[in-house]
């Protein structure tokens, strides 16, 4: 069946569930596949708990008039969601980048709440998966939409941009990620600069980041001209700066030839300067005023384990532990440097997907601690434990748990970084 009968059916059926465990009455169940899953067994267990079709793509399921056979259920979801996204003519801002990319969707679309409804990525639904399904939450009440597009491999952008259709776009950095998939950190540039291709051939709004060399040298290259841009003093529209990081981020910014303004966030880490000043790009193009920018900037409140200060009854924890790559690691570190505080301890767990540079990438975070002052430092998974160093070598998780509760580290600014797969956000509430 063609994208134009299913599309004018989910018109009638406005529900697509990808759960058979979860059927609503009149939905559209709608078989996704996975390494260790098939939901097109599932399609018959829909249709009988309530849903009025299955999209299935593979005949052999295929037992029910409301089956409807597609070549490929994934890339019918996206069809769908692009189909639907195509109904309403308001902005739509798409976010990449290496680090920061939910953060940032979240300050933006928290600063354009000031003045619009906002649709948002919820959490970090970001893959091939995740955006249909913020596209499909799209209704007739939003007047701008923010979304975010993750990727790990060449191409993943490119796939992602031909559904979201972005009006405008912006790419918080380039780093070091993701290395088995994109193959070197020419690969990551490859891929996140999809994004500004579709801004080129779609006279797209570009925000761009001109204190990154990366990202205007990527601007430049297919010479995008159209945009507005940011970064630290001296570069930018809209310019910034650093004040303070005691322990929360305090910075200060204006427009050109504009009034200074000075905001205190909640947040945790220099390195987020890049994702406020975005934030407050994007809002004054949107026609936010300057005075509701900083009040929320001000009132965000970060979570997820990103940037956040957690203060227990035995230390004050600044957890980072989502995920990690030499670019975001390297970041958290410099900015523990420069906090004024003590004493301090860091726990890195790994970081993952490097291919062949992790040895390389481990042992370089690893020269670089001697700097950053830390009294304390636990190194935590089979990369970490590869590195030349006198710091103390976890092999896992559990043991580091083990630790804690022999020792009960106490009065410490507590460092907690490394990639979800090493399970450091169990830790918190052990501290």
């Amino acid at each position: 069946m063609d994208i134009n009968k299913i599309f004018e059916l989910y018109k009638q059926h406005p529900c697509i569930t990808t759960d058979s465990r979860n059927c609503p009455q009149g939905s559209i169940f709608l078989a996704l596949k996975g390494a260790s899953f098939d939901g097109n067994r599932f399609a018959a267990s829909a249709l009988a708990k309530g849903c009025a079709y299955a999209i299935i793509d593979n005949p052999q399921y295929a037992t029910d008039d409301r089956c409807l056979l597609v070549d490929d259920t994934l890339r019918t979801y996206k069809e769908i969601a692009r189909e639907h996204r195509r109904q309403f003519g308001i902005p739509v801002l798409g976010i990449t980048g290496t680090n920061g990319k939910t953060t940032t969707k979240e300050l933006v679309s928290t600063v354009l709440a000031k003045k619009y409804n906002v649709l948002c990525t919820e959490a970090n639904y970001n893959n091939d998966v995740g955006v249909p399904r913020t596209l499909l939450r799209l209704n007739g009440q939003h007047e701008i939409a923010v979304v975010e597009m993750g990727a790990s491999h060449p191409g993943d952008i490119k796939q992602l941009v031909d559904y979201v259709e972005p009006t405008c776009g912006l790419i918080t950095n380039v780093g070091m990620a993701h290395l088995q998939g994109f193959g070197s950190f020419e690969g990551v540039k490859r891929t996140k600069g999809e994004l500004y291709d579709y801004l080129k051939a779609h006279d797209g709004l570009l925000f761009l980041n001109e204190s990154n060399a990366h990202l205007t040298a990527m601007a430049a290259e297919r010479g995008l001209t159209r945009k507005l841009t940011y970064g630290e003093d001296g570069t930018g529209e809209v310019t910034g700066h650093v004040t303070a990081c005691n322990p929360f981020l305090l910075f200060s910014w204006h427009q050109q030839g504009g009034e200074e303004h000075s905001v205190q966030t909640r947040l945790i880490g220099s390195y987020n300067l890049d994702n406020m000043l975005a934030a407050i790009a994007v809002g004054l193009h949107f026609g936010v005023g300057e005075d509701a920018i900083c009040e929320a900037l001000e009132a965000y409140q970060p979570s997820n384990n990103r940037s956040q200060l957690t203060v227990t009854e035995h230390n004050k924890l600044i957890v980072d532990a989502y995920n990690a790559n030499p670019t975001s690691m390297k970041a958290a570190l410099v900015n523990f440097r420069r906090m004024d505080c003590k004493p301090k301890m860091a726990i890195l767990g790994d970081m993952r997907e490097l291919g062949e540079a992790s040895a390389q990438e481990h042992q370089r975070i690893v020269d670089l601690l001697p700097s950053v002052g830390a009294d304390t430092v636990w190194l935590v998974g089979p990369e970490f434990s590869k590195t030349t160093t006198p710091y103390r070598k976890f092999d896992d998780v559990e043991a580091v748990k083990k630790a804690i509760a022999e020792e009960q580290p106490q009065g410490y600014y507590i460092l907690i970084k490394g990639s979800n797969g090493i399970k450091l956000f169990e830790l918190p509430s052990l501290l």
